[in-house]
């Protein structure tokens, strides 16, 4: 007897999945690709944003040592532009525009100390610092010396020293020409930056002269009323005092200074002289910071005058200040000139 096929034995038909189902692993997947899609662009901007960030901090690093530089550019065309043609200038004219030159180039060493370089910039940043304690260091002897160097006694040694900081002038720009500005200029490159590249910065005249020891002293020689032509009579500065904010200095002991607000070093000095003295230069030397500078413009015979030198940035901590008023023109004895003091700054 035969069967129909509806009524033999076999497999179950597999009910198909509902629709519902199908969209609901549909709109799973998608969601899914819009959240990596999101967190992809997430990611990119991200790093566009510190990409774009960094390149502000080179391109602004770059442009603010470009600044500095171009600042020494112009300090050293003054300068020896003053001692190839001193032309009219006086021995005191010629001190005191020096001694402004000196100013100057303590500050750039300053800003520079206070740059604030990105990772890349590190290297070359500490060798720009290098470059400009080099610089600050020989225009604070060639301003301490100027005054002897145009008079009578011991202006032969003098002159020899200023010559011998021609050659860290020298030494200064060999390091940024061979050191600073390829590395800074590199790190630019590699990063895509085009249009900040730092300029050259070369402070002493290239092909120079003034290595020459004969060359300063010739130079020197021409400014009016230099080697020889100081008043007559005892010419001589003594530093009599010292105070930082009202408190005495002592050499012998630290002296405890409150460092709230702003920090000023008062200077007494004595004219021992029986002549007028003009434009004394006076420099307070942190320990572990720079030198700062002062003038008195004009001291009567046997007068005392103050020089006022903020310190900026204040001092912390205990250090020491050495405190050194320039000789003037034909001053024999300068060992009383200088003091050392130990300063604790709360």
């Amino acid at each position: 007897m035969e069967h129909s096929s509806a009524n033999r034995p076999g497999r179950r038909a597999r009910p198909r999945r509902r629709p519902e189902r199908q969209q609901i692993l549909l709109r799973r997947g998608l969601a899914l690709v819009a959240g990596l899609l999101v967190l992809i662009l997430v990611v990119l901007g991200i790093k566009g944003c510190l990409d774009a960030r960094k390149d502000r901090a080179l391109s602004d690093y770059a442009r603010n040592v470009s600044q500095i530089v171009e600042e020494t550019g112009q300090t050293s065309k003054a300068l020896f532009a003053r001692l190839s043609e001193p032309g009219d200038l006086s021995v005191t004219e010629f001190v005191n525009q020096v001694s402004a030159d000196r100013s100057a180039m303590d500050g750039y060493a300053s800003r520079i100390d206070g740059l604030s370089a990105p990772g890349d910039m590190s290297h070359a940043q500490n060798a720009l610092e290098l470059v400009y304690e080099l610089r600050s260091s020989a225009m604070d002897d060639i301003a301490d010396q100027a005054s002897t160097a145009l008079g009578d006694v011991g202006s032969e040694k003098a002159t020899a020293s200023i010559a011998i900081q021609m050659q860290k002038l020298l030494a200064a720009d060999v390091l940024y020409g061979s050191v600073v500005r390829p590395e800074i200029n590199g790190v630019l490159e590699s990063n895509g930056i085009e249009g900040d590249d730092v300029p050259e910065s070369i402070f002493l005249p290239e092909g120079t002269k003034w290595l020459e020891e004969s060359a300063v002293s010739t130079a020197l020689e021409s400014v009016n009323g230099a080697t020889g032509a100081t008043s007559g009579g005892v010419h001589g500065l003594g530093l009599i005092g010292t105070s930082v904010n009202g408190a005495e200095l002592t050499a012998e002991s630290t002296t405890s200074v409150g460092s709230e607000g702003t920090v000023e070093v008062e200077v007494q000095v004595q004219n021992q002289g029986d002549s007028t003295e003009n434009g004394v230069s006076v420099s307070v030397t942190v320990s572990g910071g720079g030198t700062l500078s002062g003038t008195i413009s004009s001291i009567a015979a046997g007068e005392t005058e103050t020089a006022l030198i903020p310190l900026t940035p204040a001092p912390s901590g205990e250090v020491t200040l050495e405190v050194d008023v320039a000789t003037v023109p034909g001053e024999q004895v300068s060992e009383n000139n200088k003091a050392s003091y130990n300063v604790a700054f709360e």
